[in-house]
């Protein structure tokens, strides 16, 4: 991708601070943003819990549910299509404030790395401090991602570990661009709301109404 021309619809997502992050060059000024991957395959409450904590403790203006595009190289059979989980997301957030559905990431060359996703966002906003979000899981195998030590360099990194972990996660953390959050264990999982779905078991309790109706209106995952 040329990053000097960005595709039309790289910014189609809407960010509720947009319009006053211009005009800012000061590194003191910048909105600090920080990036939530996954993919959301459904969104549910426990990602928007999360979302809203990571946002509270790790002092961000906004974060972005960064809506993974599907892997060509790695097919999942019950992953639904981009559109439809940005379409999810989107709508599960649509009363949330300082939490936005972004569908960056669908228009970088995949594979995708998070190197060259960070990368391409601070070309495309360099009115915007990029913060990284990983759970614990991926920070064990933080050192195996591609261009690791250069994203440490670059980037400051919330790590959200359980509490259980907390332990093992703070191995090897430079407390000087890696942060800790503690995250309280949300039993939701997208594997199980799926699971409930082909049961004909309801999900009400486990995504946002929005999201339950989409799901419902469509058939996904029966």
């Amino acid at each position: 991708m040329n990053k000097n021309n960005p595709p039309k619809n790289l910014n189609k997502f809407s960010s509720p601070s947009e319009e006053r992050g211009k005009g800012i060059s000061s590194e003191a000024q910048k909105t600090v943003t920080g990036l939530f991957g996954g993919s959301f395959n459904p969104i549910h409450n426990g990602h928007l819990a999360l979302a809203r904590l990571l946002r509270e403790k790790a002092q961000l203006d906004e974060v972005w549910l960064m809506v993974s595009p599907q892997n060509p190289l790695k097919q999942q059979a019950d992953l639904l299509g981009d559109e439809e989980r940005l379409t999810m997301a989107r709508a599960a957030v649509k009363n949330e404030s300082g939490i936005v559905a972004c569908d960056y990431e669908m228009h970088l060359p995949r594979p995708s790395y998070t190197w060259n996703t960070l990368q391409a966002l601070s070309s495309d906003y360099p009115d915007r401090e990029f913060v990284l979000m990983i759970g614990g899981d991926n920070w064990a195998s933080f050192d195996q991602w591609y261009r690791h030590e250069d994203i440490l360099k670059s980037y400051r990194v919330v790590v959200y570990p359980r509490r259980e972990t907390m332990e093992a996660a703070l191995s090897g953390i430079d407390s000087r661009q890696v942060s800790l959050v503690e995250a309280e264990l949300i039993d939701i999982s997208s594997t199980d709301i799926r699971r409930r779905i082909r049961e004909g078991r309801s999900i009400r309790q486990l995504v946002p109404r929005a999201v339950a109706d989409i799901i419902k209106r469509n058939g996904y995952y029966a």
